[in-house]
């Protein structure tokens, strides 16, 4: 079942989390807060302002929970694969690297949103697929 939340419903938790660089690379990197409560691995539904993604949660070098690839389906976030739109939206978006975006918690361990400050959005919130179903389908794909 799902059901349409705008992110300004009090339901959604929003979060303002900073965009950093990864190493001399440039690339884009979301750093978690720790409210949030994502371990290393979890894979999750993100809404880049609005549009479907899947991401994994990995560990910095400094500890920080961070998002730094972002793509169309789990397979493909589980193994870092893909196009990166975590990278597209921050190149297509009004946030840059050194800045910040929010962070929505929408379904809580299973639906998240990142959106441009100000951005209103609105989510078709989920629930999460059972584990034991998720579990099967990390097996299939190895």
């Amino acid at each position: 079942m799902s059901e349409r939340v705008p992110s300004d419903h009090d339901a959604v938790d929003t979060h303002r989390v900073a965009i950093e660089a990864v190493g001399r690379t440039g690339r884009p990197r979301v750093v978690l807060p720790d409210a949030v409560g994502l371990d290393d691995g979890d894979v999750v539904t993100l809404a880049l302002d609005g549009d479907d993604y899947e991401a994994r949660v990995e560990t910095s070098l400094d500890g920080d929970r961070v998002l730094t690839h972002v793509t169309d389906n789990r397979r493909l976030a589980r193994e870092r694969d893909g196009e990166n739109r975590l990278a597209e939206w921050v190149a297509d978006a009004t946030v840059s690297v050194g800045g910040s975006a929010h962070f929505d918690v929408v379904t809580e361990d299973h639906q998240y949103g990142l959106r441009t400050p100000g951005k209103r959005v609105v989510y078709t919130a989920t629930e999460a697929p059972d584990s034991s179903l998720s579990d099967i389908a990390s097996d299939i794909d190895g």
